[in-house]
């Protein structure tokens, strides 16, 4: 190896030549006369290159180490994720299986609440509150009438509610923003927060002997003991001018609980009209804001029915026949206009009349309550008697049908049943009878097991007290459950 020494440049045994001097800070000759020097440097350059190797090894291992510990993570949070998924579906399952298991209990409940039995022994439940309710009220309105508003409350406490809950389970929540509702609420106000209120007590009575009580004999409500929806909605309409009625002509001492009755001897008609009429608008505009205009789509569409809308569907009311006259852009208009004339025209008698005579008030309460009983009277007569008629019509048809399959399986022909004015089958001696069912059969035998003749019912009912017309038919009776069909008595 040769050096230069202007440009500090050797030549190798190769003979190439390397600059040492862009490489080095000090001069060549001292690196090579120095040899500490030159085994410094060799050694810091083995160090380095050492660290320089291994601090590239550390680093790559530990980012191997950071790559597995992230990997280890992410699968755990997934693990984790995949467990509490797997929780919140079990969770739903569970959710599920306990809505099924309360659906399912709900069902056998509804179904056991309207099986015969239940629903027997519910009705005669209420109709044994029903009679208990006229005889309590009667009771209190000749001994206690000061008590007649406290069982007024109690009963509203409890049937109003119920109505509530009734008519939601059924769609019909709108019929309670009628008036016959907002009513009982004002009444309710007026007993127990302002009874010294004259402005209370002058629109109450108004509204309630006005169209609330008119509405028994306009809306048809029935005296119907055992139907709890009939007895509720016939409270609803007579118990609050039943009230107001006590309040004003029979409470002793009324100043004391209801001042505002003692301050007001007689109505003036117009104050009295401008108090029930600012109500009755209140109601109104609430009725017309909250029903026919936030809900409109829903009673368009048939999914709620009110009041209006059932009016105007009754093919057989004259309210109905008349709003159909009426373009529907102005039917609601119309009907809104009827009611408060409706309203005004109800109030008149209770303002000059009602309100100054107890005798002309007990007439009026017997008068609507005997209405409720009328209507009352002829559901029972008119639905009962035409649901028995239909029920023995179904089962005349039957037996016709039984008989018929029986004669002509065995080819002797198709004798019909024995309808009203038709000769009676005859015996061979000429004696009349009527053909008897075979009780482990459910076709006409054709060996009758019982007969039942004319002179046998004539002697049963000369033993009985009782008699048969000439002019009456023997007719074949639905008593089969008990293996005979019996003979009975029908006038032509």
């Amino acid at each position: 190896m040769s050096q230069n020494d202007d440009t500090g440049a050797v030549q190798t045994p190769s003979g190439s030549v390397l600059n040492l001097g862009s490489y080095f800070s000090i001069s060549f000759e001292k690196v090579l006369n120095d040899d500490t020097l030159i085994n410094d440097w060799v050694g810091l350059t083995l160090l380095d290159t050492m660290e320089t190797f291994f601090d590239a090894r550390i680093d790559l291992f530990e980012r191997k180490i950071k790559q597995q510990k992230d990997r280890i993570q992410s699968r755990a949070a997934a693990l984790a994720k995949a467990k509490i998924m797997t929780n919140a579906e079990e969770l739903d399952k569970e959710v599920q299986k306990f809505k099924l298991k309360i659906s399912k209990r709900l069902t056998t409940l509804t179904e056991a609440w309207h099986s015969a039995k239940v629903v027997r022994t519910r009705e005669k439940f209420t109709f044994f509150m029903g009679v208990m309710n006229v005889m309590c009220t009667s009771l209190l309105f000749g001994l206690a009438p000061e008590w007649i508003h406290v069982a007024y409350t109690v009963q509203a406490l409890y049937l109003l509610p119920l109505r509530f809950w009734e008519y939601k389970r059924k769609n019909y929540t709108y019929f309670l923003a009628d008036l016959c509702y907002f009513a009982n609420v004002l009444t309710l106000i007026y007993l127990w927060v302002f009874p010294w209120s004259a402005v209370f007590f002058i629109a109450c009575y108004c509204l309630t002997h006005g169209a609330l009580a008119t509405a028994i004999i306009t809306w048809r409500n029935s005296l119907v003991f055992h139907d709890g929806d009939k007895m509720t909605s016939l409270f609803i309409h007579m118990y609050p001018p039943l009230v107001l009625t006590v309040i004003r002509h029979f409470y002793k001492d009324v100043g004391v609980r209801f001042p505002a009755v003692t301050s007001i001897s007689h109505l003036e008609p117009i104050k009295a009209l401008i108090f029930s009429c600012l109500f009755y608008l209140l109601w109104q505009g609430l009725y017309w804001k909250l029903v026919l205009v936030n809900r409109r789509e829903k009673i368009q569409s048939g999914l709620r029915t009110t009041s209006f809308s059932y009016l105007l569907n009754d093919k057989h009311g004259s309210i109905g026949r008349l709003l159909r006259g009426v373009g529907p852009a102005h039917r609601e208009t119309y009907f809104m206009m009827g009611q408060f004339a409706y309203h005004i025209l109800t109030e008149l008698p209770a303002i000059f009349v009602l309100y100054d005579s107890p005798n002309w008030s007990f007439a009026f309460l017997m008068l609507i309550f005997g209405a409720s009983v009328w209507n009352g009277g002829g559901y029972y007569i008119e639905v009962f008697g035409r649901k028995f008629e239909r029920e023995l019509e179904a089962l005349r048809q039957e037996l016709a049908a039984s008989q018929s399959s029986q004669y002509s399986e065995n080819g002797s022909g198709t004798p019909t049943v024995s309808q009203p004015g038709s000769p009676r089958p005859t015996s061979k001696d000429g004696e009349k009878f009527a053909v008897m069912a075979d009780p482990e059969d459910d076709t006409i035998s054709s060996n009758p097991i019982k007969l039942v003749t004319e002179d046998t019912v004539s002697s049963n009912a000369s033993q009985s007290g009782e008699s048969l017309d000439g002019g009456e038919e023997l007719r074949v009776d639905h008593a089969v459950r008990d293996g005979t069909l019996g003979v009975k008595g029908k006038s032509d």
